[in-house]
């Protein structure tokens, strides 16, 4: 404990961000480059060193909060990459994306603002990149054994790597054109700059992973012939059937999916296009979903122009305080203003869509909406409280429902699913057929990044233990973990 009385002397202070004004005219990430550091090294000095340190538990990764925050105190960066690098391969990622359940278990959390762990986990990782001590880290010997990882999200890419530093020949087939998954084609750049992906693809590569884009397994090539190519394969195809809103109206133009939309402002920046085929220019658009999806809906929505951007949520708003109901150390469901909602637009709770009206060319023109409440423990809605909004635009941001299985991969496999519909698996990640194994939101469900690489590292020593009879790899979580801290 760098600084026994830092909890008491020095206030909760996070990352800036750039001007609302300013960052609506770019993609770059919204924080003021460079912001953190002046005041990191304090904020980590507010760590308490608990002599149980619960932000472990509030970590899927169990990572080694209190030792990388006492590095970062004292500006031992070298040393504060190897702990956070001990139980998370890309903290880059998390530092960013992550809603960082760790904080919400936080001891000094109970009666003061939490730990600013997010923002010390992304610093320490940054400076570790500019200080050059981010190196490959290759294998001291082949194994001889082969696997297959289908999926490059960050449950993909985490099996990849531990994988190939055990000694593994491993290829990573990723349906879209770049390696990424959502990381790449669904989180905005706003959100996270793709040169984050980049920088660790090169790193991978350098280790001797393998990367096969524009392969879909069960379209592009036979599950069935890629079992009998490699020795273990891993699914991390994702969940990415997502969910619809079958109400009338749904079949008009301009009515899209989220993951039909964000992509396509992605490859913008990418490259692809010069503008996005689907654009929210001067359109007035409608986000159905109140979560982290339907927040880079309006964020990228505001950055294309749009005329009005209104998120609609069927909950009801959620406290800005605890719930009595999820005390500490669990994560609780807060209010969140993110950056995207501070750059505008409106949010309407506790609201159902009960139709669209499109004009006579079949485009959408209007949404209309009913007020709900819960009674009985059901929703009900509300006579007399029927809205209309204008929409030219709207975006379907529900959350989704499983993983894809019209590609034919399951069917192929013949893999058997659970009883939530994800691909089932064993205590090793094992599904039921021999050698496939299964990690990340396709076995688990939609869920938040940190299960994701957690599950991929858990996966990898399945395999691992599969392929070679033993593993040092590290085990974080068992596919049954669903504690509430998440």
């Amino acid at each position: 404990m760098a600084d026994p009385k830092g909890f008491l002397t020095t206030a909760r202070e996070t990352a800036r961000s750039r001007p609302v004004a300013d960052r609506l005219k770019d993609w770059n990430e919204v924080y003021v480059p460079g912001s953190l550091l002046p005041i990191i090294s304090k904020q980590a000095g507010r760590c308490m060193d608990c002599g149980i340190p619960f932000c472990h538990n509030g970590c899927p990764l169990g990572n080694l909060i209190p030792e990388w925050n006492d590095f970062a105190y004292r500006e031992d960066w070298s040393a504060a990459s190897e702990r956070l690098h001990a139980t998370n391969n890309f903290p880059e990622f998390t530092g960013r994306l992550c809603p960082a359940p760790c904080e919400s278990a936080c001891v000094l959390g109970i009666n003061q603002p939490a730990v600013t762990i997010k923002n010390v986990e992304v610093s320490i990782i940054d400076k570790a990149w500019d200080n050059g001590n981010v190196t490959p880290q290759p294998p001291e010997r082949l194994s001889g054994k082969t696997a297959a990882v289908i999926g490059s999200g960050p449950a993909g890419l985490a099996a990849a790597q531990q994988l190939t530093r055990a000694g593994h020949t491993v290829v990573v087939y990723e349906r879209a054109d770049r390696i990424g998954g959502l990381l790449r084609y669904g989180i905005p750049e706003f959100k996270m700059e793709k040169v984050h992906i980049n920088r660790r693809i090169e790193q991978m590569r350098a280790e001797g992973t393998k990367f096969r884009t524009g392969v879909e397994i069960g379209r592009d090539l036979d599950a069935v012939q890629l079992r009998k190519r490699f020795d273990a394969v891993v699914i991390a195809a994702g969940a990415t059937v997502s969910r619809d809103l079958p109400v009338p109206g749904r079949e008009l133009r301009g009515i899209h999916f989220a993951m039909e939309y964000l992509p396509l402002a992605n490859k913008v920046q990418e490259g692809d296009f010069v503008a996005p085929p689907i654009t929210a220019e001067g359109k007035h658009v409608v986000v159905i979903g109140g979560g982290d999806t339907g927040a880079d809906c309006v964020g990228t929505a505001h950055r294309q122009g749009a005329a009005s951007v209104t998120q609609l949520e069927i909950m009801p708003r959620p406290s800005e305080d605890r719930p009595t109901g999820q005390p500490w150390p669990t994560f609780p469901m807060l209010y969140k203003v993110t950056s995207a909602h501070e750059e505008g637009g409106e949010r309407i709770y506790s609201v159902s869509t009960t139709h669209f009206e499109g004009d006579e060319d079949g485009n959408v023109q209007a949404l209309h909406l009913v007020e709900v409440e819960f009674k009985d423990g059901k929703l009900e809605q509300k006579p007399g409280t029927e809205r209309v909004l204008p929409a030219q635009l709207v975006t379907l941001a529900m959350g989704f429902t499983g993983t894809d299985q019209a590609n034919g991969l399951v069917q192929q496999f013949g893999l058997e699913l659970d009883e939530r519909g994800n691909v089932a698996r064993d205590a090793s990640y094992a599904t039921n057929v021999d050698g496939v194994f299964v990690a990340g939101d396709a076995g688990r469900g939609q869920s938040l990044i940190v299960w994701a690489i957690a599950e991929g590292r858990s996966a990898a020593r399945g395999v691992d233990r599969y392929l070679t009879g033993t593993s040092a790899l590290p085990y974080p979580v068992k596919p049954t973990d669903r504690s509430l801290m998440v």
